[in-house]
């Protein structure tokens, strides 16, 4: 398929910046910012990707306002791009062709729950742990867990999923309607309430995962779920990653309805003992949570333990009370952070690859022989349950021989799981870091047609310009 010819990606000109900040300063007053630190707020600042800030900053509170906002914007053919809590991790929020960073940390209301219909609407900006302060009164709670307290917007945008995605699903499946800001400054409203439709294209999953080249959400219909009547967290090392991969294999083929399987190898539970004050065994680890009865989650716990056992497990412990079991995840959470204090002044280049659960132990075991060879710190973690590992060097980008390193480490990584026919991303999505993988995981012809349907939805080529496809 040949793709429609997109406008070059050129920064706009100096007099058209001009004019749209002087239409938003017109409209939102002290809510327009163009000074410097909040400029650099906007870009990307949690890896190697170079900080590209925009041209201004404004701070919408509703979809009329980013309505003109993109309005003006298309008008003078001036970049637009979203703006959550900024903790994306492959340059999403950069502006490297300048334009407006549009902030919806205002956009932050519950605007219904459904509790009978297990959903709620929400705004773009509401962040997940925010609506599960609001839910817990009711029973629910909404289960897509990626670690940052992150906003629902960026969450559907990037197709997050997080660590309870192996049993819960990610965004793909929680989203069951959206309303969103087109590039020419339409609103579309997409999906309805209902479970299931076949009513047309699926305009929903379409801009699921887009990452804010296709339009801007403001609000999402979500799925909600029933807070489990129990809840059982456990510790388990073994020998090797390849054990504990294994074991993860046999957990998830066996049927074992698991709700979170965490893989931390010695590196990273190293890294955690000293950021989280633990006393972990500094050996690969799983970190797993049970859902359910009283009687269904030891049912499962001792299916998981004789599988364990198989694999040379080590003592199982457990984490029953809510105190203990929250500070164990939130270590897990906080392997971001812990992993860049192994080495003081590093950059984290934080990336994973997805493969299917069959070929995860040889894939792990596969990149920690290349990260021993290669010489690089780089802890690995991960979503293991289907299959979805990361991997964080942290590095000196003041050198280039290790930069060039690490780069040829995330090619291999890449290639591996390719060639397991796995994804380059499970969760973090393309951005800037990763649009060379794209053709050699869809092939030319899938990304001439999302060349197509970029053109469709953005003429203009305005919407986060260089994010995902290639100018």
């Amino acid at each position: 398929m040949q793709a429609t010819a997109t406008p070059p990606l050129t920064a706009p000109g100096s007099d058209a910046v001009a004019a749209v900040v002087s239409g938003l300063r017109d409209r939102f007053g002290d809510r327009l910012s163009t000074g410097q630190a909040v400029r650099e707020q906007h870009a990307s600042t949690l890896t190697w990707a170079p900080s590209q800030p925009p041209d201004a900053v404004v701070f919408a509170t509703s979809t009329a306002e980013v309505q003109a906002v993109m309005r003006l914007c298309a008008e003078h053919r001036v970049p637009v791009i979203p703006f959550g809590t900024g903790s994306s991790l492959e340059g999403h929020v950069n502006a490297p062709f300048g334009g407006v960073s549009v902030d919806l940390s205002g956009m932050n209301r519950i605007l219904a729950v459904n509790a009978e219909d297990l959903d709620c609407v929400v705004e773009a900006g509401l962040t997940r742990k925010a609506l599960n302060v609001a839910l817990r009164d009711q029973g629910l709670f909404f289960p897509i867990d990626p670690g940052a307290d992150a906003s629902f917007g960026g969450m559907a945008a990037t197709r997050a999923s997080g660590t309870n995605a192996v049993r819960y699903g990610t965004m793909r499946d929680a989203v069951l309607a959206l309303t969103a800001v087109t590039p020419n400054g339409e609103i579309v409203r997409t999906g309805s309430r209902a479970r299931k439709s076949a009513a047309g294209y699926d305009l929903t999953r379409l801009l699921v995962g887009s990452e804010g080249t296709l339009g801007l959400i403001t609000e999402l219909t979500l799925r909600l779920s029933g807070i489990p009547e129990a809840i059982s967290a456990g510790i388990c090392s073994f020998p090797s990653v390849k054990a504990a991969c294994d074991a993860v294999i046999l957990t998830i083929q066996t049927g074992i309805p698991v709700a979170r399987i965490e893989l931390l190898d010695e590196m990273q539970v190293r890294a955690c003992n000293a950021y989280s004050k633990l006393s972990l065994p500094e050996t690969p680890l799983l970190l797993l949570e049970f859902h359910g009865t009283d009687a269904s989650v030891r049912e499962q716990a001792a299916r998981f333990g004789e599988i364990a056992a198989g694999e040379g497990a080590g003592p199982f412990s457990w984490a029953t009370e809510t105190e203990a079991r929250n500070r164990l995840w939130q270590a897990r959470h906080d392997a971001y952070w812990a992993a860049l204090a192994l080495r003081p002044g590093g950059r984290a280049v934080a990336t994973d690859v997805c493969v299917p659960i069959s070929r995860l132990a040889e894939c792990v075991a596969e990149t920690k022989r290349d990260i021993l060879e290669t010489g690089l710190v780089a802890p690995i973690v991960g979503h293991v349950g289907d299959g979805n590992f990361h991997v964080q060097p942290v590095v000196d980008v003041d050198d280039p021989e290790e930069v060039a390193r690490v780069a040829g480490f995330v090619d291999r990584l890449v290639a591996r799981a390719l060639a397991m026919d796995g994804t380059c991303t499970g969760e973090h999505g393309i951005g800037q870091k990763k649009i060379r993988y794209l053709e050699a995981e869809h092939g030319p012809e899938a990304v001439a047609l999302m060349r197509s349907l970029k053109q469709a939805f953005d003429p203009l080529g305005i919407m986060n310009p260089g994010k995902v496809l290639r100018g």
